[in-house]
């Protein structure tokens, strides 16, 4: 086990310095300190098994590629290959196109059938399209997505319920406060980010 550390502490130090990356510039990626980062680097401890994905991730390797030895032309075979990162681009944006054809289809329908030009769905879009970039980015991301993800979501969700409270009420009703509630929320997201782990 000592030597599998010590393997996987020799990789990380060779792939962090491979890319020019500091250790505060992991540790900011996975959210954990400069200390952690050093002692995996020395082989004292190992991040858990998610944070060596995370990390494998930023790094395009897989996890085979620091369990292995050798030199980083030795190992191609467990380097992720360019295409399959152009092929999560394609599948989130292929996705991300389904709701919005979803929402055209709508929109149309509404349109043309029940003469009601709902245009406040465009809005709705947005915040769908965030819960399905939420659940790639889970997948394949980096958590530092998250909080830019999270701030889409939170905003376009509140400016989508006020908008259609003010279309469907004629512009009767203005509850602007709504985006009050927004701050604490993004205050929160904020905080969340800045989470290490030690």
């Amino acid at each position: 086990m000592s030597d599998l550390k010590k393997l996987i502490a020799q990789n990380l130090v060779e792939l962090r310095k491979s890319r020019k990356y500091t250790q505060q510039d992991i540790a900011n990626m996975v959210q954990y300190s400069d200390k952690a980062v050093s002692k995996w680097e020395k082989g004292e401890s190992l991040p858990d098994i998610e944070v060596l994905y995370q990390i494998c991730n930023i790094y395009g390797v897989t996890l085979d590629y620091l369990t292995h030895d050798g030199a980083y032309d030795e190992k191609k075979e467990y380097v992720i290959p360019q295409s399959e990162f152009r092929n999560r681009i394609i599948i989130t944006a292929l996705f991300s196109s389904i709701i919005w054809m979803g929402v055209i289809i709508v929109y149309v329908y509404q349109n043309l059938y029940q003469e009601f030009n709902n245009w406040p769905i465009f809005i709705w879009a947005v915040p769908a399209n965030c819960v399905l970039l939420w659940f790639f980015n889970m997948k394949w991301g980096r958590r530092k997505w998250f909080i830019v993800i999270g701030s889409i979501f939170v905003w376009t969700l509140i400016a989508g319920l006020y908008l259609q409270i003010l279309y469907t009420s004629h512009f009767e009703y203005n509850y602007w406060m709504l985006f009050l509630i927004g701050i604490p929320i993004q205050v929160a997201l904020g905080l969340l980010t800045q989470l290490r782990h030690y």
